[in-house]
């Protein structure tokens, strides 16, 4: 984060020097449009042939003069700002490694059905991000078909999102009641949630609004034996309706971090019910980048200083792990204790009948004469008794 707070120190530096160059460019050149203005005027009311010749001739060159110095002045200082913007692009250069290609496998994209894989995962980022015309293209382009039944969920979600950015309540409430059960095997509150803040919406109205907040009660009902509290507090708030809510103890009901919150809810179990991410697995991916690759570049230069490349050989392996968060844990991850390797689907994590787990090939090197000893414990055993697990 430092090097882009330098970066940005730099870059606000040209925005100030092009603001100040604009404001004086305007002063200087409309100087300049008044006093040829003002000549011109002279020469219209008393016409060349009475106008002293000589005083006109000092005031044309003055004029001349003041034109060139203004040019000259804005040519230099047009030439200070080239050169501040020259400085972002050192302080770019000098905070960010430009060449990547050493971290990154080689010929990583160089099938097609992997590039269709990476246009599908684009493709599908703009659909969620309600890019449809972006997205339209990019398949036109690449040649990738999505179908109908991929697209329209996402269609039906941006549609819902962007009613409630516009504080419309309406498509929101009528999707999570046709979808009342399935919510409810989620264990969600959001048609409850959507409900309270409708009822919320109708408070803020005033004293008009209370007999219609009265009758919109009702919804409450089926939610009274796990919200009971919460709807006390709202039914509660209509005994200040009179002297407004914002003036009451239930002042915080009215807060507008609530929008936000209730977009971040439908988001949520709406990407549950289809059986989808909540944030887009593009974003997840260049976030994640964007942690590691500050670390694999070091470990790479690590690398070549101390001469060592073997370690780092193995396309499906890093040399060290690298903490990305309690956010990006997805699944587990299982290390072989013997030969200290992450598994895989070639190698997977082996269990023994003594309950110990190693990975295959460990289990390979261990086996001799068709016996395998637990590295673990003494028991002996036959290989072919262990059971492969899956995480």
């Amino acid at each position: 984060m430092e090097q882009c707070a330098c970066v940005e120190r730099e870059l606000e530096k040209v925005l100030h020097r092009f603001v100040i160059y604009g404001h004086q460019s305007e002063e200087r050149l409309d100087e300049l449009l008044r006093s040829v203005c003002e000549i011109r005027a002279q020469l219209v009311a008393f016409g060349v042939q009475d106008a002293d010749l000589s005083v006109l001739s000092q005031t044309m060159a003055q004029c001349c003069k003041n034109i060139k110095e203004t040019v000259q002045m804005l040519a230099s200082r047009h030439k200070d700002i080239h050169g501040s913007v020259s400085k972002v692009g050192k302080a770019i250069d000098r905070n960010f490694d430009a060449e990547i290609s050493a971290v990154v496998a080689e010929n990583v994209w160089d099938t097609p059905e992997r590039q269709k894989y990476l246009s599908e995962t684009v493709v599908e980022h703009l659909y969620r991000q309600g890019m449809l015309s972006v997205a339209e293209d990019l398949c036109q382009e690449s040649g990738v078909v999505i179908d109908m039944s991929m697209k329209q969920p996402f269609l039906e979600l941006n549609r819902i999102l962007e009613a409630l950015r516009m504080q419309d309540l309406g498509p929101a409430l009528e999707w999570a009641v046709t979808n009342r059960q399935r919510l409810l095997d989620l264990n969600s509150s959001l048609e409850f949630k959507l409900h309270r803040l409708y009822f919320i919406s109708l408070l803020s109205g005033g004293i008009c609004k209370q007999m219609e907040a009265l009758q919109y009660a009702r919804h409450f009902q089926p939610f009274a034996s796990q919200h009971q509290r919460d709807i006390q507090i709202l039914m509660g708030s209509l005994v200040y309706l009179r002297h407004g809510i914002e003036n009451s103890p239930y002042r915080s009901l009215l807060e507008t971090n609530q929008w936000a919150e209730i977009c971040n809810i439908f988001t949520r179990d709406a990407c549950a019910l289809l059986g989808l991410s909540v944030e887009s697995p593009l974003s997840v991916s260049f976030a994640s980048g964007c942690m590691a690759l500050p670390v694999l570049m070091n470990i790479k230069q690590v690398i070549e200083q101390r001469q060592c490349s073997g370690v780092w050989t193995h396309k499906d392996e890093l040399p060290i792990e690298i903490d990305l968060g309690k956010k990006c844990w997805y699944h587990s991850v299982f290390a072989c204790p013997i030969l200290r390797q992450q598994t895989s689907e070639s190698n997977p994590p082996m269990k023994l009948i003594c309950g110990h787990v190693i990975s295959r090939d460990a289990l390979n090197k261990l086996t001799n004469a068709g016996k395998l000893k637990c590295p673990y414990c003494p028991m002996e055993q036959n290989p072919s008794h262990a059971k492969q697990i899956y995480f």
